[in-house]
């Protein structure tokens, strides 16, 4: 993989464009869906080969079953590791069969991992209660800004160093050149999830070993599939896809052709897509703080790490589409919400993100509320937290005057605007 230089230009579209251009079976301008779940060998002694792992999709076209390697599935992996500059990727049924295969094959029963506080729910409970009861893997939660702690907290067990390039929901920013020098002076390798930063930052570049997306957001884009894709070194991807040893291959979380097709198709619109958002969420954001609503959102000066983020950005794509308000407690959230749903039409209150639509969520009470009050109240998640993710129907100013409408029925603002 590459390292990112200050020099260094990278664009994720090009990339996405050199590997893009595949043609389908009967030379149609789209790949085939391939949807057969078995596949033939032309000779005898070709099964035992890939059976043995001397013959390989990649290398050899050599197919053996769907959960094991399927070309449609195949082909959207390499478009996606194209984007994160990874040598090779594959997809899977969700993002967090991503996250726990890609954890799975790098840890082993008694080791440790070193992860952000502020991480997605999902995560947060995969990491402290599923792997210390089924597997024996423990983790130690630390602020991702604070990189003292983080190296306090590794142990001659550590394995992997576990963060978000923007933390769900609070969006702390991730110095990922700094976690990537921590993690491989002990020996451990650093995975980053960047399903809030697709195309915006490309964590391989600042030194991750592995990235990690729910397709379910940006990527696909339009809250109608499920799907997870992991990137990495050629050599951890067939160890994912391994026979004997594979996460991905044994736990079996497969992804169907049909959703990878779908999911490759609205690739190209994804740049279109999140300079959009970014733009509505930029200019919302810096409207809000002149009002002096409580809004994060790293492309604010007053950002903790709006500098560190910016140095991180690819060009052209923004600073993404979500952002937060705190409207002050769960039952602000909650009118507020519900006025800009049904009122105005805004958005709908729904978990997930990267819809074309605006979506709006009250974190402590959904995505995070498999933290306690206590871990919620460490990591800055409020009761009133509203985490949304800016759409781009309607017009701008259109959305600006519900917003703010909305804003001071529910007594959050009070000045014109």
């Amino acid at each position: 993989m590459r390292y990112k230089t200050p020099m260094t230009r990278f664009n994720p579209l090009e990339e996405l464009a050199r590997v893009k251009h595949t043609f389908g079976e009967h030379g149609g301008v789209n790949m085939s869906i391939e949807a057969s779940t078995t596949f033939t060998v032309t000779a005898a002694e070709v099964m035992p080969e890939i059976f043995s792992g001397r013959r390989t999709a990649d290398q050899d076209g050599c197919f053996l079953y769907g959960r094991h390697f399927n070309p449609t599935v195949f082909t959207l992996g390499r478009e996606i590791a194209a984007v994160e500059s990874m040598q090779e990727g594959y997809c899977c049924a969700s993002g967090m069969a991503a996250i726990s295969a890609a954890i799975l094959q790098l840890c082993s029963a008694g080791d440790h991992i070193v992860a952000s506080n502020a991480v997605y729910g999902g995560t947060f409970a995969f990491l402290r209660d599923f792997l210390p009861a089924k597997a024996g893997i423990h983790t130690t939660f630390v602020a991702p800004d604070d990189l003292a702690a983080m190296e306090a907290a590794i142990t001659p067990r550590t394995r992997l160093i576990f963060a978000e390039s923007l933390s769900n929901p609070t969006l702390v920013v991730a110095d990922i050149a700094a976690l990537s020098k921590l993690a491989h002076a002990h020996e451990a390798a650093l995975v980053i999830d960047n399903t809030f930063c697709p195309l915006m930052i490309t964590p391989a570049l600042h030194g991750a070993d592995v990235v990690v997306h729910s397709l379910t957001k940006f990527m696909n884009g339009a809250s109608d599939i499920i799907g997870g894709a992991v990137c990495g070194s050629a050599e951890f991807v067939t160890d994912l896809m391994d026979l004997n040893m594979g996460s991905l291959m044994l736990l079996g979380p497969t992804m169907d052709p049909r959703i990878a097709f779908e999911v490759s198709m609205r690739l190209p619109h994804l740049g279109l897509r999140m300079a959009e958002h970014s733009r509505r969420a930029l200019e919302l954001c810096t409207r809000l703080d002149k009002l002096e609503v409580p809004v994060v959102y790293p492309g604010l000066a007053q950002h903790p790490q709006h500098e560190l983020f910016t140095g991180m950005l690819n060009e052209g794509f923004g600073y993404g589409g979500i952002f937060s308000i705190d409207a002050g407690s769960t039952d602000s959230a909650n009118q507020l919400m519900e006025y800009l749903q049904n009122h105005h039409r805004f958005g709908f209150m729904a978990v997930s993100l990267g819809y074309s639509e605006t979506l709006m969520s009250c974190s402590g009470s959904s995505t995070s509320s498999e933290l306690s009050d206590d871990e919620q109240r460490a990591v800055g998640i409020s009761p009133g937290l509203v985490r949304i993710s800016i759409g781009y129907t309607g017009s701008l100013e259109q959305r600006w005057g519900q917003l703010h409408d909305a804003l001071r029925h529910c007594g959050l603002v009070t000045k014109s605007g």
